[in-house]
């Protein structure tokens, strides 16, 4: 029983990986009993639409799908691959556009139909008034100069898993765009924490990218949403302010953005 009650936001989890399992019953009510109410769903590519959209159907309250294609599944018919996600937000309610962005830490060879797919999704993100939700891994260089390429009122969003600089988060903030905070800070040699505590909470939210990038003290293991009360844990503690007072901050961010 907790003594007081709030709600925590995961605006980016692939819970969705588990979608018609036990796991994912499972892992949901591990997340309500730490007060993770309401999580935001990033498919990857065409074939992930499905288990987004079946568990945002079997979750209506707590899970919101967004759609896009991932840099590291554009690929040689990439176009089509758009075409299939084009085709599923006419016929979804979605919240984002993503996660959509650059990655050039798997293949440099791709960098040009990256920029390419991400400069066609912004543009869709544009026409139905909705944020885009960025990967950007070993390309803020590359990331940057596209954002103010493309930048205007209607382009907005979260930087998702951001482990960037201090620099590099002033940069992203002053281009309309929220940091997405995860397991990282939690990392002792990070780094991110020190960023962080430098940066104000209306331009942060809380994610973990489940199952990836599992916080202290789950580090190198299989991540899941429950473990986002690990870096609110962290986040709350280098803010000096309580669990409850995060929650609501970044939760009333994570509403600004998506709309819900």
């Amino acid at each position: 029983m907790f003594a007081e009650s709030y709600t925590l936001t995961d605006t980016h989890t692939h819970i969705y990986y588990h979608a018609g399992t036990d796991k994912l019953e499972d892992q949901m009510q591990r997340c309500f009993d730490q007060q993770i109410n309401r999580l935001f769903l990033p498919n990857v590519d065409q074939a992930s639409i499905a288990p987004v959209m079946s568990t945002a159907a079997a979750y209506p309250a707590n899970c919101f799908p967004m759609l896009g294609l991932h840099p590291c599944s554009v690929k040689e018919d990439y176009k089509a691959e758009l075409a299939h996600i084009e085709k599923a937000l006419a016929q979804h309610k979605v919240y984002a556009i993503g996660e959509i962005g650059l990655d050039l830490y798997w293949d440099k060879s791709t960098l040009e139909i990256q920029k390419d797919a991400f400069r066609t999704q912004v543009a869709w993100a544009k026409a139905l008034s909705l944020p885009i939700d960025i990967h950007c891994r070993e390309a803020f260089d590359e990331l940057f100069p596209l954002l103010e390429e493309l930048k205007d009122e209607k382009l907005y969003g979260v930087l998702h898993c951001f482990t960037g600089t201090l620099e590099q988060a002033q940069r992203a903030i002053d281009l309309g765009f929220a940091l997405g905070i995860g397991g990282v800070v939690t990392f002792k040699k990070a780094g991110l924490d020190a960023v962080v505590k430098e940066i104000d909470l209306q331009h942060i939210v809380l994610e973990t990218d489940a199952p990836y990038l599992a916080p202290s003290p789950y580090r190198g293991k299989e991540n899941e949403s429950s473990y986002l009360y690990h870096i609110a844990e962290k986040v709350a503690d280098l803010k000096q302010i309580s669990i409850k007072e995060l929650a609501t901050i970044t939760t009333e961010n994570a509403t600004r953005i998506f709309g819900i």
